[in-house]
């Protein structure tokens, strides 16, 4: 099992480890609930090492990147971070990324850690006819996601001023703790915060000072325990449940981020356009439980006896306290927000209401 470069502080923290895309990586420091809780109200550090980061540059960049992904690549300005899919010739999602234009003909991709190595050999096998270099430095790079309320109060303390800081959506490179890193203000919790990309042997450093710059502020370490209800309360996909390579964008209701009027072909462009047009026989929705149950991943979904679909993912809101969920749904049961629903949990039907998928005011907002 692959360890990040920070493996041996959370071990000191007192971290309880778990295996997960084969890294051994944190789950939880104290309880999910205090950690997830603690994002909301302050501040929290999590280490996302894990996922992978490939470079892609030359000058044919930009026209090999519009293969691969609904989005339209031309239309990203310098520093500026796009929420992208690659997707197949199905229109499923191979995984879900985000792309960085560093500067002309030069972008940084983030990838899933458990796709990287499936991502990696779909952009090499489709960059032969370009004039471009597909690198891989994942293993040479560590990340740290600095989230909540305070996380800009804490970067400023461990050396970036705020007038400096990036915008959100944008990247940046600055150092800090004496090296050069490359800072974006994006992240998976629906709170303002930074996502920081530095040397591996660098991470430990930069790691400890953010969390002794951030104890005036509450900071706290934060495990994937806090990190997967802190997602799923802000109503953000995970692939692996909502993403898969046999569902596409329009139905992970997420076709906001495909530019609808881009020219240049892409794999899966005739299927994605087409459900676009006369739509798709199913749909992401969230729903809340209005029965005391929590609705569990491939838990089935009812309507009127009838089976309608599946929860993707489900769980205890903390900051909510409620139960709450995402699913997939049949679109010709016209369901609509504050309709009723049911959901099978241990041979047993419980009532849930359709809701919109904004369960939390986010504070993330592009700008």
């Amino acid at each position: 099992m692959a360890k990040t470069f920070l493996y041996d502080d959370h071990v000191k923290l007192g971290a309880k480890m778990v295996d997960f895309a084969g890294w051994d990586m944190p789950v939880q420091y104290t309880s999910i609930i205090e950690e997830h809780n603690n994002v909301r109200n302050n501040a929290g550090l999590f280490d996302v090492s894990h996922m992978g980061e490939i470079f892609v540059y030359g000058k044919e960049a930009v026209a090999y990147l519009q293969t691969l992904v609904p989005q339209d690549i031309e239309k990203i300005i310098d520093k500026k971070a796009k929420y992208c899919q690659f997707t197949n010739e199905q229109g499923g999602i191979i995984d879900d990324l985000f792309i960085y234009k560093l500067k002309e003909n030069n972008y940084l991709l983030v990838v899933n850690a458990s796709r990287l190595e499936a991502d990696y050999k779909w952009m090499k096998e489709h960059c032969k006819d370009f004039d471009v270099v597909v690198d891989n430095l994942s293993a040479d790079l560590s990340m740290v996601a600095l989230q909540g309320p305070k996380a800009a109060d804490i970067l400023e303390k461990v050396g970036l001023s705020k007038e400096d800081h990036p915008r959100t959506m944008y990247i940046m490179q600055a150092p800090l703790i004496g090296v050069q890193t490359y800072i974006s203000r994006t992240g998976y919790t629906g709170e303002d915060g930074f996502e920081i990309i530095i040397e591996n042997n660098k991470v430990s450093e930069l790691w400890n000072t953010i969390l002794e710059k951030g104890k005036e502020f509450g900071i706290l370490p934060i495990g994937l325990g806090a990190r997967d209800t802190l997602r799923l309360e802000s109503a953000m996909s995970l692939y692996g449940h909502e993403l898969n390579e046999t569902t596409s964008p329009v139905e992970a209701t997420i076709a906001w981020s495909i530019d609808k009027d881009k020219t240049a072909d892409y794999i899966g462009k005739n299927v994605i356009q087409k459900q676009l047009a006369e739509g798709v026989e199913r749909k992401l929705i969230a729903f809340k439980m209005i029965d005391r149950g929590i609705a569990r991943h491939e838990y089935p979904i009812y309507l009127n006896d009838e089976e309608i679909g599946y929860v993707t993912s489900g769980c205890v809101a903390p900051f909510l306290g409620e139960n709450i969920g995402l699913g997939y749904v049949k679109t010709n049961k016209n369901l609509k927000i504050d309709d009723t629903i049911q959901i099978m949990i241990r041979n047993k039907l419980y009532n849930a209401v359709i809701t919109s998928k904004n369960f939390i005011q986010k504070h993330n907002k592009n700008n």
